[in-house]
């Protein structure tokens, strides 16, 4: 866990009395709080000497006898709430300061701090780099909220929330050990604005640290930009892997998982890499996961010794068994959280999911399971337009994939689409400012055909009907790795490096993954594809950067977006917004 290695190194135990530890407080605010509880444990900290972790935006108890640790992002907020912390001489909130910020903190709020009286009970004050949030061990986000200023380059703003992302991402690679070269979608102006303030950012983060990207991998290592506008196809698809089903179909809020257990009792569950089980599973298909979950559940049997009352291990003989055995609570819960949530999973989608799925990849593919051009797709299209079940959301997903699949229609039948969907005129905005991403949504006949990539043959026997569509960024990803990747669509900033750099840099665990402490990876000199989607990433995608991944040995994959996680609906929700 890099990241973590860093917040305790370089923040908790930084000026800690190595004889005789002291108890301090631990101030974060609403972007730091996220980072610290995606990396560490109130456990590792109370060991490091933290007595309690408090919210900097919520009113705290005065604890005049120790001193506090903020690790604060530097905004006029965050600062302001720093400095009022101190603001009274005789009664300050903590008998001093250690204050770390994720990023450089501009001029004007260190002047402001310095000429407060904050300075005088300050006894560090660091910048730590750190201003990303790691979502799993390959994901990560900036937890931004949706912007539309980034698909419009003019818009007012929009050159600080740029330079605001470019830092953020800066840290990332900063953290990783990468100076990687970077590239970006040519089509939309803004990816090349930030690639620009980005390339600036790491120029100064190597000129501080020569040893950043060293190494004969890391040379071939990139970043590539892309914003949501480059495929809309794959937020908006229902997945049948069991992570983007999940979240898509059920009801998680914060990665919390909900279920009733047994009668009466409501089970809360973390889903993240801490288990084991979620880990293996996340990137399954639907079909393969009940009957996985249900062989591991026997070999666990079987290695502990526990009898199973019937061949088939049910919901109802692993509620049975974990009342029966308390010292293996834990395991057999792990197995039940996920046999329920796989079943809640089947259940909706054998409601009316299934009929959509054959008609959202058909759509998608351009052609039907077989392989055949499909020549009306209207004719698909309407039933499920007209289908009093099918949620208004379900139904823009289709007219957008519609639109999509004919890349753009006119005024009169998108007008036409919305009538016979019933979709009330608010609602129409998800599809209207999709335009906004640079899609054709509506088009007048004279518009010309925006560049369309050429697309791996991925379709073979073992492929399921419902499952074909493969996220565009796996083939980027691949086409870079390849040095196939189409120069003028995706150019390099300035000149590639690749290759530049053939001296062997000491192997270093600070290469390792930030979020998993593998020590095998840490002394690895890989190359690594590291890529932002300025719009969000979705969960099929970052299933494709673990699949790059585990394909190929000598690079690592590491994916994110400027958003949360997108689901279809968070998706839908953030477009209906632009322009706002």
């Amino acid at each position: 866990m890099l990241e973590a290695r860093r917040i305790l190194n370089d923040v908790i135990r930084h000026n800690q009395n190595s004889e005789k530890m002291d108890w301090r407080v631990l101030v974060v605010d609403k972007l730091s709080i996220k980072m610290v509880s995606a990396c560490t444990k109130m456990h590792q900290l109370s060991a490091e000497g933290i007595t309690i972790v408090e919210t900097l935006e919520k009113t705290r108890e005065p604890m005049p006898t120790m001193e506090a640790i903020y690790l604060i992002t530097p905004t006029e907020e965050s600062v302001t709430a720093l400095i009022n912390d101190f603001k009274s001489p005789t009664r300050p909130l903590y008998k001093g300061a250690h204050v770390y910020f994720t990023e450089a903190i501009p001029d004007s709020l260190f002047k402001t701090i310095s000429k407060s009286e904050v300075a005088k009970k300050t006894r560090s004050l660091v910048e730590v780099n750190i201003s990303f949030t790691p979502y799993e061990s390959q994901v990560f986000t900036l937890d931004s909220s949706p912007s539309s200023m980034f698909y419009s380059p003019q818009s007012p703003g929009s050159s600080s929330y740029l330079e605001k992302v470019a830092e953020q991402i800066a840290t990332l690679c900063s953290t990783l050990g990468e100076f990687p070269s970077i590239r970006f979608r040519a089509e939309c102006e803004a990816n090349r604005q930030l690639a620009q303030i980005l390339q600036d950012r790491l120029s100064a983060y190597k000129a501080e640290e020569p040893s950043m990207g060293d190494g004969s991998e890391k040379a071939k290592s990139q970043l590539i930009i892309l914003d949501r506008g480059f495929d809309i196809t794959s937020p908006l698809l229902h997945e049948l892997t069991f992570q983007a089903m999940a979240f898509d179909l059920l009801d998680i809020k914060n990665d919390v998982y909900k279920y009733e257990a047994s009668q009466g009792v409501t089970k809360e569950v973390i889903l993240d890499e801490n288990d084991d089980i979620w880990e293996e599973l996340r990137h399954q298909h639907i079909a393969e996961v009940s009957k996985n979950v249900t062989t591991k559940l026997k070999k666990f049997n079987s290695d502990k010794r526990i009898q199973s009352s019937s061949d088939k291990s049910s919901i109802r003989d692993l509620s049975q068994m974990i009342k029966k055995m308390p010292q293996h609570q834990a395991e057999l819960a792990k197995f039940s959280t996920h046999l329920h949530m796989a079943e809640e999973c089947m259940k909706n989608y054998q409601g009316y999911i299934d009929k959509l799925c054959k008609v959202e990849q058909d759509l998608a593919m351009g052609t039907d399971a077989d392989g055949e051009k499909i020549k009306d797709q209207m004719r698909n299209i309407v039933p499920v337009l007209l289908d009093q079940n099918v949620t208004i959301n379900d139904k823009i997903r289709i007219i957008l994939l519609y639109i999509q699949s004919k890349n753009g229609i006119s005024e009169e039948n998108l007008t036409k689409l919305v009538q016979h969907a019933q979709i009330p005129q608010e609602k129409t905005l998800a599809i209207r400012n999709m335009a906004n991403l640079g899609v054709n949504v509506v088009v007048d006949g004279t518009r010309g055909r925006t560049w369309s990539m050429r697309r791996r043959e991925r379709v073979t026997e073992h492929t399921y009907q419902m499952s074909r569509w493969t996220p565009q960024v796996k083939d980027i990803i691949e086409d870079a790795i390849e040095g196939k990747l189409d120069n003028n669509q995706f150019p390099f900033l300035s000149d590639q490096r690749q290759g530049s750099n053939k001296t062997q840099a000491p192997a270093s665990n600070r290469y390792g993954r930030w979020h998993k402490d593998k020590a095998e990876q840490g002394s690895r000199n890989i190359g690594r594809v590291i890529v932002f989607i300025a719009g969000g990433c979705s969960f099929s995608e970052a299933r494709a950067a673990y699949e790059v991944t585990k394909e190929r040995t000598a690079w690592e994959v590491i994916i994110g977006g400027d958003t949360q996680m997108l689901t279809p609906e968070r998706f839908l929700e953030n477009v209906h917004q632009l322009g706002a």
